[in-house]
This record gives structure tokens, C-alpha cells and sequence, in this order.
């Protein structure tokens, strides 16, 4: 009689893997269907203002972890412990000056784009350029996410059948396209519903099953001497630290800022509700299940480490290097847990991944639309099809970008996707403060310089050896420092008061 371990090994093969996954997308096809029946512009890009606000609220919490958080940030608890909580306390802190600084500019002025308000205020070259560090940002951060759920597919399905990487990469985001191409946000929202619900499923589930082959139960766990190894919090030892506790929590408060409420991609699911009272109920609740989840990534990662030591597991390679962001595949897909764990974790990967890219893929294809091409401006007849194909475009660059990535990243993603984000979103945070705080106006035409000397100059700062500047080692404050010097530079270009 063949066993039940035996039966699990048989079962979890590259084809039953994919089964599941195009079982998945078959019921976001279901979803995209009923939703995307009006198919407009302003559905696509508002969802006709008319979304409920918890759905936004619960929806949004899969869009922010992503499959960064669902594989990056467990991998990083061995090198970096629990010391990201310290960043999720600043993220939680930003979350409330979003919901009750910027959310009611936005709805007063009854932007489509958030980037229109900059062109209210400060003039059209503004416009432009908060426009275009947002494109820069959100298509980094995009194909971050997706470069990692690409290697996790290509790993385990597409390896064994010899289908190259990059075809993998097109047909993941093919199908991101098919489900996005007609509802825009207004599938997104109900989607996100759907995937954030799997990918805490699947947490949750995951950290019975390992406890479980452990022979422990919850408060064993908790309790025992191997957590201990890993979970520590505060880092307050030395201020020079790159991840002292001040640095990340500032840090984490102004990534939270400019990822969420600087970025068209959050903020279009928070503009989609009916009204400003909504919209921050919204984002208060979003806030304190974000902190709650994340705090459950971070004990599976230990979870994870914990397991792998007890049964030998050694950490997967990629193109020969360890990563450890392929652990929790590594455990779920090719270890003795059973194919509960295996079906768990691919919902939940899959879910996390596109969560974020499908959304990522429609604030493109908005903001493209409304702040470069002007749509609402040209013909009717012609509005629609322009916003098709700039979807289109949006798909294949987000392709060509992750491709880049397989050859080029190498750092664990979660850390990466935030350092980038310190010389992209810097711009956007000088940009919207100084529009917001002061009354001036500036002379519209030489922003771009100063936009761009900021990056320069902060790039150079974030290069900096530490032992030029007193063994002081430079983390997330980059991004406040970016938008610092984008401040100065508007002070210093600054016309008369309005």
C-alpha cells in the first residue's frame, strides 16, 4: 500500500503545480468577467468612485506585503532577525499622515492622477516630472515583485520541462493582462480581496503545518530557545548601525509616504471609494492589519530557518549563490510536509504576486494615459483604444524589465526594492511637501534640474564609504534626504507667493 509521504512526492510534480495556478486564474477570469462588463474609462481608472471601502481596505493589505513579503521577508530573518519590524512601526506611522495630510488633497481636488495636482499648483513641467519618477518607481518596484515570483516558477515548474525564463516571465504577465485589460480598478479591488484572504491563508496554514512536523504547538513554539535566535527587535546598540532603530523607523514612516501616498498605484484604490470619510477609514484599518500580517511573515521566517536546521535543509542555490528567498519554496514544494503545505503556498505565492503586479499594471497604463497623452483631451472615439494599447505597452516593459533583473540583482529583493526606492520616491516626497506646506510658486521650467541634482546628489551620498564619515552606515534615510534636497532646490528656484 503505497503511503501517504510516497503519494505527496508523486503528487507534487511541475504539472500539479501548474494545474493549480491556472485553476486560480481561471476564477479571476470569473471575476475579471463580471466586473469588467462596462468596459470605460472611467471604470477602468476610477471604478466609477464607487468602491466599498473595506474591500479597499482588506484588498490592500496583499497589494502593500506582495510575493516580496511572502518569500523575501522570512529569507531575511536569519541575516536580519525581527529588525524589520522597526520599518513596519515607521510604515504604520506614515500610513496615518497619508490618510489625513494627502488623501484630502487628493479629494478636494478630484484628481484622477495624483500627479494633476502638482500641475494645479506648481505648473505643467511639475506635472511631468512627479509623473515620471512615479513611472520609474512603480516599474522598478513592479518587476521586483515579479522577478521573484518568475525564479520561484521557473525553479520548480518551468525548469523541469527546459522552457527559458524569459518565457516564463511573458506568460505570467500575459495572463496578468487578460484578467486587467477591461475592469482596471474596478476588478482590482475585488481581486485583491480574493488574493489578500489566500495569501493570510496561507500564513497561517503554513506556520500549523511546520509547527506541526515539529511536534510543537503555538505556545511551543513561542516559547522555545530557537525563536530566541531569532527574534530580535530594537537594534539601539549604535546609532552609526544601518538599521538602528530611529533610522528605520524614519525610514519605514517616509517610505510609507511615498510608496502608498505618493504612488498612483495605491492611492488609485483609495480614490476609487465613494468619499474622503471612507477613504480614511480606509487606510486607519489597512494600517493596523499590515502591521499584524507582517508580523506573522517575520515568525514563519523563523519558523522556516528552525525547520530547515532540524532536517538538514540547506539553503537553495541560484546560478551557484545561496538564496534564501528560496526557502520557503524550497520547504513547502520539496520537503516531507505533505501537499498541504505544497497547495498553501502556491496559492498564497501566487496570490501575493499578483496582487500587486496586476494593480502595478493599471496605475501605469492610468498615469501614462492621464499625464502623458493627455486622454481626457484627445477625440472620445479615440480615448479607449489609446488606453488598450498603452496597457499593452505597460505589459511588454514590465517583461523587459524583469528579464534585466535575472542578470543583474543580487541582493535579497525586500532590501533592494526599498534602497531603490530611497533615489526614486525622493523626488516625489520634495515635490508634493513643498507644494503642500508652502504657498510659493516656482519657476516651472528649471525643475527638472533640480529633480534630477537631488537624485545625483544623493546617490553620491548613498556610495559613500563609511569610514569616509565616522564608520556612520547610511540606510532608508536616503529617501527623506532625497526629498530634502528636492525642497531646497524648489526654495531656491521659488518665483513669488501665490
Amino acid at each position: 500500500m503505497i503511503s501517504f509521504y510516497t503519494f505527496t512526492l508523486i503528487m507534487i510534480t511541475p504539472l500539479f503545480i501548474l494545474t493549480v495556478i491556472l485553476i486560480y486564474f481561471a476564477v479571476l477570469f470569473g471575476v475579471s468577467y463580471f466586473t469588467g462588463k462596462e468596459d470605460s474609462n472611467a471604470t477602468f481608472f476610477t471604478a466609477n468612485r464607487n468602491s466599498p471601502w473595506y474591500l479597499v481596505a482588506f484588498g490592500m493589505v496583499g497589494a502593500s506585503l506582495s510575493g516580496v513579503t511572502y518569500i523575501s521577508v522570512p529569507g531575511w530573518v536569519e541575516a536580519s532577525q525581527f529588525s524589520y519590524f522597526q520599518v513596519v512601526l515607521g510604515y504604520m506611522f506614515g500610513y496615518f499622515v497619508v490618510a489625513y495630510v494627502l488623501l484630502p488633497v487628493y479629494y478636494n481636488n478630484r484628481v484622477t492622477s495624483i500627479y494633476e495636482y502638482l500641475e494645479t499648483r506648481l505648473g505643467s513641467q511639475s506635472h511631468k516630472a512627479g509623473a515620471f519618477f512615479f513611472f520609474v518607481s512603480r516599474v522598478l518596484g513592479a518587476a521586483f515583485r515579479l522577478f521573484l515570483v518568475a525564479i520561484v516558477l521557473q525553479q520548480f515548474i518551468f525548469d523541469a520541462w527546459n522552457i527559458p525564463f524569459e518565457v516564463t516571465v511573458t506568460l505570467s504577465i500575459l495572463l496578468i493582462w487578460v484578467y486587467t485589460k477591461r475592469g482596471g480598478i474596478k476588478t482590482i479591488v475585488w481581486t485583491d480581496t480574493l488574493q489578500t484572504t489566500l495569501m493570510i491563508l496561507a500564513v497561517i496554514l503554513s506556520i500549523f503545518y511546520i509547527n506541526q512536523a515539529l511536534g510543537w504547538n503555538i505556545s511551543d513554539f513561542f516559547g522555545s530557545s530557537e525563536l530566541k535566535q531569532y527574534s530580535d527587535v530594537f537594534v539601539t546598540d549604535s546609532f552609526l548601525s544601518r538599521n538602528h532603530l530611529v533610522k528605520s523607523f524614519i525610514g519605514g514612516a517616509f517610505i510609507t509616504i511615498c510608496m502608498t501616498g505618493l504612488d498612483q498605484d495605491m492611492m488609485q484604490k483609495n480614490l476609487s471609494c465613494r468619499t474622503l470619510k471612507d477613504a480614511q477609514k480606509n487606510m486607519v484599518v489597512f494600517s493596523f492589519v499590515l502591521v499584524i500580517v507582517t508580523a506573522m511573515f517575520m515568525y514563519l521566517g523563523a519558523l522556516l530557518f528552525i525547520f530547515a536546521k532540524k532536517e538538514g535543509i540547506e539553503i537553495p542555490l541560484l546560478d551557484g549563490t545561496p538564496k534564501t528567498d528560496l526557502l520557503f519554496p524550497e520547504i513547502a514544494l520539496n520537503s516531507s510536509l505533505g501537499i498541504g503545505v505544497a497547495i498553501t503556498f502556491i496559492l498564497g505565492l501566487i496570490a501575493a504576486a499578483y496582487s500587486s503586479a496586476d494593480s502595478a499594471l493599471t496605475s501605469l497604463t492610468t498615469s501614462f494615459c492621464v499625464d502623458f497623452l493627455a486622454i481626457e483631451k484627445r477625440p472620445k472615439k479615440t480615448q479607449e483604444k489609446l488606453r488598450k494599447n498603452t496597457h499593452i505597452g505597460m505589459s511588454v516593459l514590465l517583461v523587459i524589465t524583469v528579464i534585466i533583473y535575472k542578470h543583474v540583482l543580487d541582493r535579497n529583493v525586500i532590501d533592494s526594492l526599498l534602497t531603490v526606492a530611497g533615489y526614486t520616491y525622493g523626488p516625489l516626497l520634495g515635490l508634493f511637501s513643498f507644494s503642500i506646506f508652502t504657498n510659493y510658486k516656482i519657476k516651472d521650467q528649471y525643475v527638472w534640474y533640480v529633480v534630477f541634482a537631488s537624485v545625483v546628489l544623493t546617490s553620491i551620498i548613498g556610495t559613500l564609504d563609511s569610514t569616509l564619515i565616522g564608520g556612520y552606515q547610511i540606510g532608508y534615510e536616503l529617501l527623506p534626504l532625497n526629498g530634502l534636497f528636492t525642497f531646497v532646490g524648489l526654495i531656491l528656484i521659488r518665483s513669488k507667493k501665490n
